[in-house]
């Protein structure tokens, strides 16, 4: 059983930087993309950024240049690193991993998620 547990979330001002983590445990296919996505109060799910098995990265525009994914293969955990976090930030971030696409609609399996908080 595929299990995502994030952690690192929390509240910081406009301007600061946090860390997410993601450990994943279970998988067995060859082959996956994972990502972090993200939810609002009151706003559809999106996409942050997404890294494949061959390291292939990419970024939502709204975080190019301010957010960073990388992955450790060997301890099975996926970062997200954020700077210069703006309010619009704000939301429920989730970890999430498909063994055939990196899109969203074709994440199986997810985390719980994590809040993170951005004041003004």
């Amino acid at each position: 059983q595929v299990q995502l547990v994030e952690s690192g979330g929390g509240s910081v001002q406009a301007g600061g930087s946090l860390r997410l983590s993601c450990v994943v445990s279970g998988y067995t296919f060859s082959s996956y993309c994972m990502g972090w996505f993200r939810q609002a109060p009151g706003k559809e799910r999106e996409g942050v950024a997404t890294v494949d098995t061959d390291d292939n990265t990419m970024y939502a525009d709204s975080v190019k240049g301010r957010f960073t994914i990388s992955q450790d293969n060997d301890k099975r955990t996926v970062w997200l690193r954020m700077n210069t976090l703006k309010p619009d930030d704000t939301a429920t971030y989730y970890c999430a991993m498909s063994s055939w696409t990196c899109r969203l609609f074709g994440m199986r399996y997810w985390g719980k998620g994590t809040l993170v908080t951005i004041s003004s």
